[in-house]
């Protein structure tokens, strides 16, 4: 009998209250021995060798390549060159594309470390890599075809930004109420309208498309199609002047005519609508990542200061008031990390996640906005220049309440998910 069949029937006997003592001691019996070993639950910290190896490298990286330029790069909203060949040389921009592609062949969960070990030092440079390699390379990886994969993951992994196209001046929360259309012409589509607030958009080379190819029947007729960025008609506008995640270039994206093969059509015709929902709620995972990271980066900014600064002959951490507050802090970011962790493993393992993905960007948002409020009035005075970090990670958090899904859209799906879950 097989470890796990041994199992069931002790568990079996359990439940059904059956009186069968020595069965049940049988079962106790055989597997402490080790007749048939069963793998025990590990902690969501149990990393395999190559999670915790990404996570150590990248946040080596961050602290050299990364950590010397964030406030240049904020100032300028630019991401410097540099940094964007840091990333490709260094595998952080095809994590998850196998190794005959050119990319790093890591798993899902290794991608969240690296966005969070990122966005400790930089969220808006752990927005760009995470945009990139969860929308972009896993629509493609996932639903491309192998002419596909073989044509854009190379350059996905090696040199080429992505960038997706969804939302638009009147299609934002309601994304599936989007007017951009492709209308076919030959073997060809020709595609026209705007897309707004679209990340990444102003060092990206490549982009992926939602239009509607079919009008008539509604978000049914969204199709998905992969657009190269030197095609005649695309055009990026200027960049927005954003209040966080400067760095992280946000553009409207223009298409005039814009005419693409019907070759380019990723995935099957007007399932564009379930691709955009489905691979969004992987990229919630992705933001919570973002914001527990962001969180643990301006927590780990400011904890040294209170252990030195003194006020009436003592630290400003031994005072029972700053305890309790730093206390409360550190647990609410744990949680928002086990949230994350959670949602991901379980994504990796292909179980439901979508509750728990929208349950993680939900509370990490709040939890870093809440953790950038009081790390700036810990540091008090110098904790609103800008010659400390703690107003950047403040002004770059907001974000996490808004981008891939709103805190209400997330309220909206755990609601329904739960009211699902008890009719």
């Amino acid at each position: 009998m097989s470890a796990a069949k041994h199992l069931s029937k002790c568990v079996l006997y359990a439940r059904n209250g059956l009186r069968l003592s020595p069965q049940i001691r049988q079962c106790q019996r055989s597997l402490s021995d080790g007749v048939e070993a069963v793998s025990k639950p590990t902690s969501l910290y149990d990393f395999t060798d190559e999670e915790q190896m990404m996570k150590e490298t990248v946040a080596r990286l961050a602290a050299e390549k990364i950590a010397p330029l964030v406030k240049k790069m904020d100032e300028e909203h630019k991401i410097d060159q540099s940094v964007l060949d840091a990333l490709f040389e260094n595998g952080l921009m095809g994590m998850e594309i196998e190794s005959e592609y050119g990319g790093s062949g890591l798993s899902f969960f290794a991608t969240m470390l690296a966005v969070e070990e990122l966005a400790k030092v930089d969220p808006s440079v752990s927005a760009l890599v995470d945009i990139h390699n969860t929308l972009v390379n896993s629509l493609i990886k996932k639903i491309g075809t192998k002419e596909q994969k073989e044509k854009y993951l190379p350059r996905l992994a090696q040199n080429t930004v992505g960038s997706f196209c969804l939302s638009e001046p009147q299609s934002g929360s309601d994304a599936f109420s989007l007017k951009t259309v492709a209308k076919k012409d030959g073997s060809d589509y020709v595609i026209n309208g705007t897309k707004m607030w679209i990340s990444n958009s102003d060092v990206a080379k490549f982009f992926i498309l939602m239009a509607n190819a079919k009008p008539e029947a509604g978000y049914k007729g969204i199709t998905c199609f992969a657009v190269d960025g030197d095609t005649p008609g695309l055009t990026v506008g200027k960049k927005e002047s954003k209040l966080g995640i400067r760095a992280s270039g946000t553009c409207m994206v223009h298409f005039d005519n814009v005419r693409v093969p019907e070759s380019n059509i990723l995935g099957e015709f007007g399932h564009g609508y379930k691709y955009a929902a489905g691979f969004l709620n992987e990229g919630r995972i992705g933001i919570g990542a973002q914001m527990v990271g962001l969180a643990q980066g301006c927590f780990d900014a400011t904890l040294p200061y209170t252990l030195e600064r003194k006020q009436f002959g003592q630290k400003i951490y031994s005072f029972q008031g700053m305890q309790h507050q730093i206390a409360q802090v550190a647990t609410q970011i744990e949680c928002a990390r086990l949230l994350v962790y959670n949602a991901a493993r379980l994504q990796e393992a292909g179980k439901p996640f979508i509750k728990q993905a929208s349950m993680a960007k939900l509370f990490a948002s709040e939890v870093a906005t809440y953790t950038a409020v009081k790390c700036i009035d810990w540091m008090g005075g110098v904790g609103f220049t800008t010659d400390f970090p703690q107003e950047k990670y403040f002004r770059d958090s907001k974000i996490g309440s808004i981008y891939e899904g709103t805190s209400n859209m997330q309220l909206n799906t755990i609601a329904k998910l739960i009211e699902k879950e008890y009719s």
